[in-house]
């Protein structure tokens, strides 16, 4: 015997046709296909209920037994980024130096990435988003399923939210980021994955120009 039931109603869905279907999806993609992680931004301020709209759109995506396995921390307080970037470039400086293989420093190259991180106390918001390894919300843990794919599903959700808000994002990933769990006093059972500087671009900010894999590349009919 199941501890709890769920309850069940008729799925509420407007019929499309093919071509409101082939509209809306090739609209989505145009959209999504503009999105570029940025690293110059605005300090410009994003209304706190933008930044619950974007959170509760990534919270919404499908989770393994529905145990929605996530956190998401946002830091707006000025001296706590200035800490997140302070121990951010610290990691980074010690990946660019020592950790990282020599074939990975070539991929970067082109990009022209390097450890100083000025746009964690730039950007107006940081989202910090955790993994919960455990369920502790009962009185004693229980284990969560498929928390990587629920959590990235999630975090596919939280950056398809931002782009069509108009805001920009950059997928952050210092490693190792226990730091971030530290200076947020975040439980045990919890584990940082991804760091999303979120905001407004700068004026003068530059993407470099890529290109994008084709279909036949990616996929296949079978």
């Amino acid at each position: 015997m199941r501890d709890k039931e769920f309850p069940f109603r008729s799925y509420q869905h407007t019929g499309r046709s093919d071509q409101e279907i082939r509209e809306r999806s090739g609209n989505f993609y145009e959209s999504m296909k503009r999105r570029r992680s940025i690293r110059q931004f605005s300090d410009r301020p994003i209304p706190k209920e933008i930044l619950e709209t974007l959170i509760m759109t990534a919270a919404s995506a499908p989770s393994g037994a529905n145990k929605q396995p996530w956190f998401f921390a946002i830091v707006r307080n000025p001296d706590l980024k200035r800490k997140i970037r302070i121990a951010a470039e610290e990691e980074e400086r010690a990946f660019y130096s020592d950790r990282a293989p020599q074939s990975w420093i070539e991929d970067l190259e082109p990009l022209g990435t390097d450890w100083h991180k000025p746009y964690l106390e730039i950007a107006p918001a940081l989202i910090v988003v955790f993994k919960q390894i455990q369920d502790i919300s009962g009185s004693e843990p229980r284990k969560n399923y498929y928390v990587t794919e629920s959590v990235g599903i999630a975090c596919g959700f939280l950056f398809a939210a931002i782009q069509q808000a108009g805001l920009v994002a950059l997928p952050h990933t210092p490693s190792p980021m226990n730091f971030l769990s530290e200076l947020l006093h975040r439980p045990s059972n919890e584990k940082p994955i991804l760091l999303v500087p979120v905001g407004h671009p700068a004026e003068d900010a530059q993407v470099p120009v890529l290109s994008k894999k084709p279909f036949e590349d990616i996929a296949q009919f079978f």
